[in-house]
């Protein structure tokens, strides 16, 4: 017998009823977010500089993160010290998979860091990365001129020419609901057994960060 609460066992029908009744409020949840994608899409944009980055093969710049791509989505990745990798971002990073189906939306995607690239360098073949284009803004403005302010930050920029936009932003639970992990967590009885979660009492959780 398991010492870990468990949801109560009830008869198929009342669990129906159930399901049926948080189906509603999931519908109104889809819907809300549609209407904010939409007006996600309604923003206007702001013109953003020229900058070069020191990538593992050599110089590169903002402008030619995107590739053959007109959209980039540029994810900050903390610089947490020589010795150290933030847990959040390497998490976050962990779920970055496959970039195929951005591109197929015409959107590239690139990590940047205020860590020295050998130190990204280093840590991306530790942990097996080489799938995500990555290039250090160390010794550059851009973190300042995002508003990063040491943390972490996801940018969507269009390009049009030579010219490139900063066209949305998010940081801290805007970032953490496009995990896939968390996200099909979410979905699980005991959710992502974080400490921070409403949930009933004896359900297992453990602090976010350890």
């Amino acid at each position: 017998m398991s010492e870990t609460a468990m949801p109560p066992v009830v008869p198929a029908e009342e669990w129906a009823a159930a399901r049926a009744e948080l189906l509603v409020a999931e519908k109104e949840a889809t819907r809300t977010l549609d209407r904010i994608a939409a007006q996600r899409r309604r923003l206007p944009m702001v013109r953003f500089g020229e900058y070069t980055f020191a990538a593992a093969d050599g110089p590169v710049t903002l402008l030619e993160l995107f590739g053959e791509h007109r959209q980039l989505a540029l994810y900050q990745f903390m610089d947490a010290g020589p010795d150290a990798f933030c847990p959040g971002c390497t998490g976050f990073t962990k779920n970055v998979v496959n970039l195929t189906g951005l591109a197929g939306n015409d959107v590239a995607w690139a990590t940047v860091s205020d860590m020295p690239i050998e130190q990204m360098a280093g840590y991306w073949k530790q942990m097996g990365w080489e799938h995500i284009p990555f290039a250090s803004s160390a010794g550059t403005t851009f973190s300042a001129d995002c508003g990063v302010g040491g943390g972490f930050l996801l940018s969507m920029f269009l390009r049009d020419g030579d010219n490139v936009f900063r066209t949305y932003t998010t940081g801290q639970r805007g970032v953490d609901r496009l995990l896939f992990s968390t996200n099909v967590s979410d979905l699980a009885a005991y959710g992502r057994q974080q400490d921070w979660e409403d949930s009933p009492a004896g359900w297992p959780q453990t602090p976010t960060y350890g």
